[in-house]
């Protein structure tokens, strides 16, 4: 199940507990998989999408109880095993992540840029909040505060990737960035630590409870997300040429940062 991709933030660390883990790391091997299908090598768009349909078709049979086919079969049947074994499992949610890797290779297709920030918002709340209330059923947390709050991480989350991005994206034909004339990305990134912040409190509550560790690892997350806001600053709201990333040196200020939360 390794998959070698460079990540801003922990999967299925040791914060989580271990009984989570392997549903954690299934759910990350799903989205990770469709992801690649829609970016990776240099496939046509027409096959990225017949890759896609097909992929959704085994995602259909498995939660329907039917075998999938050959090709994904073992992360499948690890997703069955560990993560939809926890019922009621919220379906809908896998099925939006890959409506959003659709998307992305009908927008790449297009050369879509995108041009408001409510279509933005409208992206993540297919490619990134489902992440979010997925990892909230993982912990038995249902309640709509919590909900709301983990969108706005998760919202905040996948807008610094975009940001951090730009160098990648837009060679691929990605525009993610809204038009220079609407807003500067310095406007974006303060959006974004707004959002950020606006989520944070979130953490608090679950470093209250019985999921103490998950609230942990959301500081963790959290702070590694602003941290690349801080490097996006740094390069004077630039990213065109080079590409911040999180660092073993940044580990320790990030870690302090997520102790001093809420003090």
């Amino acid at each position: 199940m390794s998959v070698q991709h460079y990540e801003n933030f922990p999967i299925a660390s040791f914060l989580c507990p271990k009984r989570l883990r392997p549903a954690v790391a299934s759910l990350y091997w799903f989205a990770r998989t469709a992801d690649d299908l829609a970016d990776e090598g240099g496939i046509p768009s027409e096959q990225r999408l017949a890759d896609l349909t097909a992929y959704r078709a085994d995602l259909t049979s498995v939660l329907q109880g039917e075998t999938p086919s050959a090709r994904w079969q073992g992360l499948f049947q690890a997703l069955c095993k560990y993560a939809l074994a926890k019922v009621p499992f919220p379906n809908h949610h896998l099925y939006a992540l890959l409506d959003a890797f659709e998307k992305d290779v009908r927008d790449t297709a297009a050369s879509y840029c995108y041009q408001t920030r409510s279509e933005l918002l409208a992206y993540c709340q297919l490619s990134a909040n489902p992440v979010g209330r997925l990892m909230l059923h993982f912990f038995d947390v249902d309640d709509d505060l919590s909900k709301t709050q983990s969108d706005a991480i998760c919202s905040a989350l996948q807008l610094i990737n975009f940001w951090q991005d730009v160098s990648v994206d837009v060679p691929r034909g990605r525009f993610y960035v809204l038009p220079a004339e609407a807003e500067s990305l310095q406007a974006l990134c303060g959006w974004a630590r707004g959002l950020m912040m606006a989520g944070s409190p979130l953490c608090k509550r679950l470093s209250g409870n019985a999921s103490w560790r998950f609230g942990f690892e959301l500081r963790l997350v959290v702070q590694g997300g602003l941290r690349i806001l801080d490097k996006i600053e740094a390069q004077g709201f630039d990213t065109t040429l080079s590409r911040p990333k999180i660092n073993k040196w940044d580990a320790p200020l990030i870690l302090w940062r997520a102790l001093l939360m809420f003090r």
